[in-house]
């Protein structure tokens, strides 16, 4: 079993000062799993009916236990958010860790009814500390998914995502209330696949797949909510120039990504056209969680002139960005240059598939994607 050493170090910080920890993400990312290797004094899966029938009168039932209670599979029965508030209101012998698939109505509906009790932690596939410097590049492939991550070959890992992205969209989709035909929403997420590291135009989009824009922005947010997909918002300053002012989108999860694209084998990826915007996706996944940052605080910076910077941030009062380079020896660039002075960032960190660490200047460091830490390090 792989440990996920950083992930259970934040989930036992939250279970520990609060009375109410959710942990969000994609089916089968290894919500039960992780849950279970903390001792509970309950434990209700609302996917077996035997605990779901157990739960028809939740006020008795979940008063009577005491300790740490685990409810898997919640977004089954939201009616019950308004009664663990009434407990962990009453109860000071009660904590509760709850887990749910992603669902916009499952946080819309914590966030009020347990409003200053909860504290939501979204867990992802495996992360590149959870495998280690010499698997990176089988992660890259195959994606972080556990069962993915570690089938004994390459055609059973191919063979799961295939199936996982059919049961996302006849099962999962459907069962968070989203009315979209699973046929018409796999065609659609097979477009933007080609749009991957890239600005999002909603028009041209819409074009090409004969919808209006709003209907484009209504799937993406679909599979933005579910995890499926990330939209990394432009950063603005004053710097005078014209600056892009749409997403770009990037997979969530770059197994899914090969995938949808029909990537089977490290030959096949490397041969790849998306081959570089691939990995710029897989690599900054792997530095925002090591930054540890909402991913509303994460940004891309670029001008119409053509200077741009993949990820920035903001932390402790500075500016700082990281520039993710496919490439044997990144050197520094007119861009980069551009945008160490624009942006006024305190350092720059360029992310490549190299072994070697080095300076390219003062503010600038280049870096092995192998050596991002657990916890990012300024």
């Amino acid at each position: 079993m792989i440990k996920r050493k950083k992930d259970l170090q934040e989930i036992s910080s939250r279970l520990k000062n609060e009375r109410v920890t959710a942990i969000l993400g994609p089916r089968q990312s290894g919500k039960t799993t992780i849950a279970r290797t903390f001792e509970a004094d309950a434990y209700f899966d609302l996917e077996d009916p035997v605990d779901l029938a157990r739960l028809e009168n939740p006020r008795i039932t979940l008063g009577d236990c005491s300790g740490l209670i685990v409810i898997d599979e919640i977004q089954r029965s939201p009616g019950l958010f308004q009664v663990i508030r009434v407990l962990v209101d009453s109860r000071p012998d009660q904590k509760y860790l709850i887990l749910g698939s992603a669902s916009r109505d499952l946080i819309r509906q914590g966030s009020e009814s347990l409003a200053g009790r909860i504290s939501f932690f979204t867990l992802l596939g495996f992360r590149n500390i959870d495998v280690g410097k010499q698997d990176v590049s089988r992660l890259w492939l195959r994606g972080g998914y556990p069962r993915a991550y570690t089938a004994e070959t390459e055609e059973e890992s191919v063979r799961w995502r295939e199936d996982y992205i059919q049961t996302f969209l006849e099962r999962d989709i459907p069962n968070l209330g989203i009315k979209v035909p699973a046929p018409t929403l796999r065609r659609f997420w097979q477009m933007v696949s080609h749009y991957h590291g890239m600005v999002l135009n909603l028009s041209e989009i819409g074009r090409s797949f004969g919808i209006a824009d709003t209907t484009v922005r209504n799937y993406l947010e679909i599979l933005q909510g579910t995890f499926m997909l990330r939209l990394l918002q432009p950063w603005y300053n004053n710097a005078g120039k014209r600056l892009v002012k749409r997403p770009k989108v990037y997979f969530r999860d770059s197994g899914i990504f090969h995938t949808l694209m029909t990537i089977d084998s490290k030959e096949s990826l490397r041969s790849h056209p998306k081959c570089g915007s691939s990995w710029e996706g897989f690599a900054m996944d792997c530095v925002w969680r090591s930054v540890g940052k909402p991913d509303e605080q994460a940004y891309f910076w670029a001008t119409h002139a053509g200077a741009e910077l993949d990820l920035v941030w903001q932390h402790g009062g500075s500016s700082w960005g990281c520039e993710f380079k496919y490439q044997d020896a990144p050197k520094m660039t007119k861009s980069i240059g551009i945008a160490l002075e624009d942006l006024g960032l305190k350092k720059l960190w360029i992310v490549y598939p190299g072994s070697q660490r080095y300076k390219l200047e003062e503010r600038v460091e280049v870096v092995p994607l192998a050596e991002v830490p657990m916890e990012w390090v300024y």
